[in-house]
């Protein structure tokens, strides 16, 4: 189940939830949500089925723009994704890209680090924040 470069953890709640946990602690942190896209609904508005599959892109340019100033190819992989996602068995997982790939993937060099090492902690903590119970 992994990829790599790709951060997953389990999640205690359903897709739903999860997503909107995830969703209200990154606009709470001040990041911009840039687009919210529910993948099982287009599937579904083709007729074709699909557990739920639901991706936020989101960031900051304070935190994107030192990057790509350093690195321009970087601005593939950015702003930041995540995945809300449901296995076969009803199991949520919540999905991201590990920034210390996302800097490996592109090169970039040591003065990246603070930047990353940042984005790489908010992550971790929204993620747990999403999918954790208290």
């Amino acid at each position: 189940m992994s990829a790599d470069g790709l951060i997953t953890t389990r999640s205690s709640f359903g897709p739903a939830e999860t997503m909107k946990r995830f969703e209200a602690d990154v606009r709470a942190k001040g990041m911009t949500v840039f687009a919210h896209i529910d993948h099982a609904a287009g599937a579904d508005a083709v007729g074709m089925p699909l557990r739920p599959t639901d991706l936020l892109i989101f960031g900051t340019a304070k935190g994107g723009t030192p990057l790509m100033q350093s690195v321009q190819t970087i601005g593939i992989d950015l702003p930041l994704k995540a995945l809300v996602w449901q296995d076969e068995a009803g199991t949520t997982f919540l999905s991201y890209n590990d920034p210390a790939y996302l800097t490996r993937r592109h090169e970039l060099g040591d003065s990246a680090k603070p930047v990353v090492e940042g984005m790489a902690s908010a992550l971790k903590a929204i993620a747990s924040k999403a999918t954790a119970s208290p």
